[in-house]
């Protein structure tokens, strides 16, 4: 008990003054940067191919998979959600988990790339693969809950000033630019070379060295930032119970707007457009050629932030990128669904490579604005309610997100087995009818099924004035408390606790 007060009392006074004062320092702000690096480390956009035609997992089996994964994620994301709600430590809220969680994941994900080598040539319906790669898959959903609900709470404590949070997420974002794509060329160049059998590795060894040597990179980076950083913004000094985090839930307006909003937009059927690419045009070394003309813009794009940030609302903002890149991904998908553009080079390359120089122009604004009023819901709990509840509204949010993507994963898998895709076809072999398919479920059909997701944007309840009347009462509030904890006995210590839930 002694040493949560200690550490209320250093988070309380460290409060100071939100636009001027600077919290995290050179080494934090490093390690901050180099952790949103590390999720850019990755060939995710080749999972599809990795499950589809090296492992060969069973469509029908991943979409019964996915059910009842997130069956089990529903269960436990609450009780997971509650357990870190309630702790208190003198390391912090979140960073425990942060810390001991990153291990599973990483070690299931290293056994993940194996898989192959486990299981070598076994058909698509091999059960002893299938319930080998069932299990893995709840494991790290279970490991997975714990991190990713201590993450998002994490990242909106370790400054109370929205404009520093602002400042680090545009300069990790900025930095992480310069080194995202790297591994997904270099794995696609190479990947296209094994396919065109110009490169005599067979594609079990090439998923498995790429995927474990990310996994263990990315880890260390991670790891290192959430051992260096911290939790910064004060939590209550007892714990809450759950009727007061589901009241943070109901009346949080800018996090519903955000769950209704991410909810009509989660309908979306669509696969990765790497299957377009591969299965299409034959070469995922087109995406990267498609993609250097754009590259630039993406770091340009942070310098119209702020400019439109003191011209524009942050709703407006937030409904701008939406709308700008749906109507750019519908321009594609019309232009290349006529008389079968989508499988003419010369044109639906260009075509796609002018839409991401266009699209390019918001990526700043779709990297910040977001992750701003992610933050900015969190803040608006504690100054409507007096306290914060960032797992339970993670919790809230990622149930429903979870349910949902379940689901629409699953149908999407169906989809995949009914427009006639075949696993382990050579290269450009679909038919034209499966092609069609793919090009669409990569380019306007996402858009179609997810297009109500703009709707609830509009209503957005933060204006500029109304935020900066939060913020600055917030100030007044947290400054108050700290004055009143700074030499507080503990009976006095205890009275204040006490006084935490029975309002603001």
């Amino acid at each position: 008990m002694a040493r949560q007060e200690t550490a209320v009392k250093q988070s309380l006074l460290d409060t100071d003054s939100f636009s001027e004062r600077r919290f995290v320092g050179k080494k934090e702000t490093v390690a901050y940067v180099l952790n949103d690096a590390s999720y850019s480390l990755n060939i995710n956009d080749f999972k599809e191919r990795y499950i589809y035609d090296v492992v060969k997992i069973d469509f029908n089996f991943l979409a019964f998979q996915n059910l009842v994964t997130t069956i089990w994620d529903t269960i436990n994301d609450t009780f997971i959600g509650v357990v870190v709600e309630k702790t208190r430590t003198r390391w912090g809220k979140f960073r425990p988990y942060l810390l001991l969680g990153e291990f599973p994941l990483t070690i299931f994900g290293l056994w993940y790339w194996l898989i192959p080598f486990i299981f070598p040539d076994t058909s698509e319906s091999y059960l002893p693969k299938l319930i080998m790669y069932f299990a893995m898959s709840i494991i790290t959903e279970t490991a997975g809950t714990f991190t990713a609900i201590a993450k998002s709470g994490f990242l909106s404590t370790i400054t109370p000033s929205p404009m520093e949070r602002s400042r680090l997420i545009a300069m990790a974002n900025v930095v992480t630019h310069i080194f995202e794509d790297i591994p997904k060329q270099v794995f696609g160049i190479l990947f296209d070379l094994v396919n065109s059998k110009k490169l005599n590795i067979k594609l079990p060894y090439l998923f498995s060295t790429f995927g474990t040597a990310c996994a263990l990179v990315s880890a260390f980076l991670a790891v290192y930032f959430f051992w260096t950083s911290t939790e910064r913004v004060p939590q209550t000094i007892s714990k809450p119970k759950v009727k007061h985090s589901l009241k943070a839930i109901i009346n949080n307006k800018p996090m519903l707007i955000c769950i209704i909003s991410d909810f009509l937009g989660g309908f979306n059927i669509g696969a990765s457009r790497t299957n377009f690419y591969v299965d299409v045009i034959g070469s995922i070394t087109w995406k990267t050629i498609v993609g250097i003309p754009a590259f630039p813009i993406k770091f340009i794009s942070y310098s119209f932030v702020k400019p439109l940030r003191n011209r524009f609302s942050t709703k407006a903002l937030w409904i701008l990128e939406d709308a700008w890149t749906d109507m750019l991904w519908l321009t594609v998908f019309g232009i290349g669904s006529i008389n079968n553009n989508f499988q003419k080079k010369h044109i639906i390359l260009p075509l796609m490579g002018i839409e991401e120089i266009f699209e390019m122009c918001v990526y700043g604004l779709r990297r910040v604005i977001p992750a701003e009023i992610n933050n900015e819901a969190m803040d608006y709990c504690e100054w409507k309610n007096g306290y914060r509840s960032e797992a339970m509204i993670g919790v809230t949010r990622s149930i429903i997100s979870k349910l949902q993507q379940a689901v629409m994963g699953s149908i999407t898998n169906i989809v995949m087995g009914k427009i006639g895709y075949v696993q382990g076809k050579e290269i450009g072999t679909q038919t034209d009818f499966t092609k069609w398919w793919i090009f669409a479920l990569g380019t306007g059909v996402p858009i179609i099924t997810s297009a109500l997701g703009i709707i609830p944007k509009f209503f957005y309840p933060l204006s500029a004035s109304k935020r900066k009347q939060m913020y600055s009462e917030l100030y007044e509030r947290r400054s108050k408390k700290a004055e009143l904890v700074k030499n507080a006995t503990a009976e006095e210590m205890a009275e204040i606790a006490a006084s935490e839930f029975r309002g603001k």
